[in-house]
């Protein structure tokens, strides 16, 4: 391999044939030993795993700190050089991504058993059109519905991430017709949305403890979601409505961050699927207005 993807606290000189010397470049720079001689760059050797076992249903703690200094080191030089502990922390996630599967599929019955690959999000950023130069997503994700990470389905999504993981789910960005459904159910049963809101799992959990008052929770919710509302009423809808904050929202999620303690450890797995156990009414009610099932009766 190319002495500019490798990585060491150590390098020795060698001797190159004759008529074959060149120059090396380390991570964009030039060696500066001449010709004839070669930089020889060792890899970091994989983080020891410690007192703490690599288990299916946990997180363990060095893919939380791989994730940092993938972090602190977003280059495509780096994670070449660091393949071993990418690997390693990818295998982790995977695996915990497949215990949890299997634990959401009894918490919400319409979600089906599908491979860890339909699952999980790529840690690979699309730059073509971002500000953001990074290659890497400094953490891994996944998402759960009827239909996997994609398609109309409200999501079940968790993040993992060093100080900032996410456990939330509802429909993220939906596209035109989903969101008129949306508005629609809004304006004609705003009530149902507001008795989900209401719940004392919802309002503890995602609304930050909001009281059991329908403008309080109301308001919580539209200050979590307000990220890409409309800064006006949406069309055919009268400027005076009585639930507008919601009619003028593009997002309907719910969401909270996890610390590293609650979701390392053998009580992670738990903790996720506790919260996942929260938010099913909400998806519920959710896929109920974008995606009734044939013969839905509505309440």
């Amino acid at each position: 391999a190319d002495e500019s993807t490798r990585r060491s606290s150590s390098s020795r000189k060698v001797p190159r044939a004759a008529g074959t010397a060149r120059q090396k470049a380390v991570s964009g720079g030039k060696t500066g030993l001449g010709p004839g001689t070669q930089l020889i760059i060792k890899k970091p050797k994989p983080r020891p795993t410690g007192s703490t076992p690599y288990l299916d249903d946990t997180i363990h703690p060095n893919t939380l700190l791989f994730l940092t200094d993938l972090k602190a080191n977003n280059r495509r030089e780096w994670l070449k050089l660091n393949d071993s502990g990418f690997r390693a922390s990818e295998k982790d996630w995977h695996s915990f991504v497949e215990a949890l599967s299997e634990k959401l599929t009894e918490v919400d019955d319409t979600i089906p058993e599908l491979p860890v690959k339909d699952i999980i999000f790529r840690i690979y950023r699309d730059v073509r059109f971002s500000p953001d130069p990074t290659p890497y997503k400094p953490y891994f994700s996944a998402a759960w519905s009827r239909t996997g990470r994609k398609g109309p389905y409200a999501h079940y999504y968790v993040q993992v991430s060093p100080n900032e993981s996410f456990v939330g789910g509802g429909l993220w960005h939906p596209d035109a017709r989903p969101t008129a459904l949306m508005r629609q159910f809004i304006d004609q049963q705003p009530d149902r949305i507001k008795r989900v809101l209401l719940a004392d799992g919802v309002r503890r959990e995602f609304l930050k403890g909001a009281p059991k008052q329908e403008d309080k929770v109301v308001k919580s919710f539209v200050a979590s979601n307000a990220e890409n509302a409309l800064r006006t009423k949406p069309k055919g809808f009268d400027s005076n409505h009585q639930d507008l904050d919601l009619l003028r929202l593009r997002n309907y999620t719910l969401g909270r961050r996890l610390a590293d303690q609650e979701l390392l450890g053998p009580s992670g797995l738990a903790r996720v699927v506790e919260l996942f156990r929260v938010l099913k009414p909400f998806i519920t009610l959710l896929n109920s207005i974008v995606m009734p099932d044939p013969g839905h009766d509505e309440e």
